[in-house]
């Protein structure tokens, strides 16, 4: 699965996504709208996934219980927090189960 996930394929989210993958790192982008992916451009070797990025379904796909980072960066404050609070449950979570 994905070692980082952003939230938002925006102008920060896709250079933030691009930019990464380019230094070797496993990137999964979300975004709500399919088309916002086309920032990303031919040669992003990430995934991404259509949804909200607070949904923890989409946020389970993407591969948040294995995942070191998730960077949450919508153009909505109020979302941006959403996804800082389901993911910082899951990734405690796993810590704490992989610590065990």
């Amino acid at each position: 699965m994905s070692d980082i996930i952003i939230v938002g394929c925006g102008r920060v989210g896709s250079r933030l996504a691009l930019m990464l993958s380019e230094h070797d790192n496993n990137v999964c982008v979300i975004d709500r709208d399919p088309s916002a992916f086309a920032a990303l451009g031919r040669d992003f070797n990430g995934s991404t996934f259509v949804g909200v990025g607070y949904d923890e379904e989409i946020l389970v796909n993407a591969g948040i219980e294995e995942c070191d980072f998730v960077a949450a960066v919508t153009q909505s404050d109020n979302a941006n927090l959403m996804v800082v609070a389901v993911s910082y449950t899951h990734l405690r979570a796993h810590e704490t189960l992989a610590n065990l």
